[in-house]
């Protein structure tokens, strides 16, 4: 009998297969779908994007913010300001917007890093009503009342609006398709290694020679920088933009952080799980007012005293299945007995 170390399962290259498949049919939806559809398939695709960010920071570097939306109103505003006053075109400021994004970053760290667990979700929270207020100071981008994309910078996007809502779709659904992948290939890598012996114990992790501080000010140096992306995509569907709607610890952080936990925070299957439900529900229950958050609430606190892993963290403990090939599994070989 001969043993070897595995990474792929069977059932991760079935899900693959069925992934590919499912991108190609997504990705010609502006054919066959409505653009009714077209707008709620492109905010699930934003939404999961965001979820697998910050997923990234709790889940793995222990980042648990609280203030997200700082830098999605950032790159939202970004946006506005780039195409406005810069004339780069729309995809090009979004762009702009990450690296951007990225720099401001780094003096946030350091400032934010000094404090420890709830005191550091509450400096996020912080930095955001910061980010929020010092952008409806700005009166060339509408102050507190917010302003709209000049109808120049949206024909930049296409001559028509089927062709804008078109290449809208496919921005949404290409930048979810590379943040899992970029999430998906760092954890695999030596650096991702380094991130998983982090989220099992800071400790042990430390005591194997990891410079914990420097791996999650990387992690959230290109968190920051995606999620500024993504911001700017979420903007450019809208086509305006507020402080409040910009800024907004509901929709951009409150919301996300439910979809994370309730799929299972962690892991890489748990956002896709959280963001069907969460949309599913939202979908459902959306006309019933504040029914709706309170059904979210309730749901949020079952899942995590009944299952605090998530809902795939009870899939994977009972069949024991892993769709993102990431665990290290010892497969042995029996000699054929005619041998």
């Amino acid at each position: 009998m001969s043993a070897r170390i595995t990474r792929t399962t069977p059932t991760a290259r079935g899900a693959m297969i069925i992934a590919a498949i499912g991108v190609l049919i997504l990705a010609a939806a502006p054919w066959w779908a409505g653009r009714a559809e077209l707008r709620l398939l492109g905010e699930i695709y934003l939404y999961l994007a965001l979820a697998y960010l910050w997923n990234l920071m709790a889940g793995y570097a222990g980042l648990v913010s609280v203030g997200q939306q700082a830098y999605v109103g950032f790159g939202g505003y970004m946006l506005f300001a780039l195409t406005m006053f810069g004339g780069l075109h729309p995809i090009a400021a979004v762009l702009a917007a990450g690296v951007i994004a990225a720099l401001l970053s780094v003096p946030v760290a350091a400032l934010i890093f000094r404090l420890k667990g709830a005191y550091f979700a509450i400096g996020t929270w912080v930095t955001a009503e910061v980010f929020r207020l010092s952008f409806a100071q700005v009166s060339s981008l509408g102050g507190g009342s917010g302003s709209s994309l000049p109808v120049n910078v949206v024909k930049s996007l296409a001559a028509s609006r089927s062709g804008r809502e078109a290449l809208s779709y496919w921005l949404a659904l290409g930048s979810a398709i590379v943040v899992i992948a970029c999430v998906y290939l760092f954890l695999r890598s030596r650096r991702g290694l380094t991130l998983t012996a982090i989220r099992d114990s800071e400790v042990a992790a430390a005591g194997l020679g990891i410079n914990i501080w420097r791996t999650k000010l990387e992690v959230y140096v290109v968190t920051s920088a995606f999620t500024a992306i993504i911001g700017g995509l979420i903007f450019l569907q809208k086509l305006r933009i507020s402080p409040d709607a910009a800024f907004s610890v509901n929709d951009w952080t409150a919301f996300v952080i439910f979809i994370v936990v309730i799929g299972g925070i962690g892991t890489l299957e748990g956002p896709i799980i959280g963001t069907i439900l969460f949309f599913l529900l939202r979908e459902t229950l959306a006309d019933l007012g504040t029914v709706y958050l309170i059904v979210l609430g309730v749901l949020a606190i079952v899942i995590m005293l009944k299952a605090p892993k998530g809902v795939w963290g009870l899939i994977r403990s009972r069949f024991d299945l892993e769709l993102f090939p990431l665990s290290y599994r010892v497969k042995t070989d029996t000699p054929d007995k005619g041998a």
